[in-house]
């Protein structure tokens, strides 16, 4: 079910870009608007309610707030991927590999194994699908923990790019908040009806 406190605020201050880019810095992904991810993470946590999430995965750096503010809800921790492996992950880890559609790059993601284990009840959050890698490489390293994953939440979803239904297809439980059906500098934003 899409957010319509979202969307509004996505069509007031979002910015489209050439090139399928979608910016929402000025309250999402880098100044961020606590009252709008407040409601955000209990919107996630109203979604997949009673499905015993006791862990909150995400991938660094833009996805750590919305992160937060849904485990908040679910009083749980918040474990999020590595982009780079560095000295205070000591130990055997997870890793998956994971394009950036932003970025244009691939980025080796890890986890440490003494925070994912088989125990583990994994909602998966993230600010933005567009191709799906984020996810699918977070879903990974579920997987090889052998841990179970719930589902995924996601602000926003560039529809017109196919993660989202790559991902759906898969099985896996997606909640979009906002899905954009088309954007255009010129013409605007159009959200796919629910």
């Amino acid at each position: 079910m899409q957010m319509k406190l979202l969307q509004d605020r996505i069509l007031k201050d979002g910015q489209v870009k050439e090139g399928n880019i979608l910016k929402v810095d000025s309250f999402l992904n880098h100044q961020i608007d606590i009252d709008l991810l407040g409601r955000i993470g209990e919107e996630f946590s109203r979604q997949f309610a009673g499905s015993g999430v006791n862990k909150i995965l995400t991938i660094e750096a833009s996805g750590i707030a919305i992160a937060c503010a849904t485990a908040v809800c679910f009083h749980c921790p918040i474990l999020f991927a590595k982009k780079t492996k560095s000295l205070n992950i000591a130990g055997d880890v997870y890793t998956s590999k994971v394009e950036s559609f932003t970025h244009k790059t691939v980025n080796d993601i890890i986890v440490s194994k003494s925070f994912l284990g088989p125990e583990d009840r994994i909602l998966i959050i993230d600010d933005f699908l567009a191709n799906g890698k984020a996810i699918l490489g977070l879903s990974d390293l579920v997987r090889q923990a052998g841990a179970t994953l719930i589902g995924a939440g996601v602000v926003i979803e560039k529809g017109f790019q196919g993660g989202g239904d790559r991902i759906r297809s898969m099985g896996i439980d997606l909640c979009s908040l906002a899905i954009v059906e088309s954007m255009d500098p010129v013409r605007g934003i159009v959200f796919r009806k629910d």
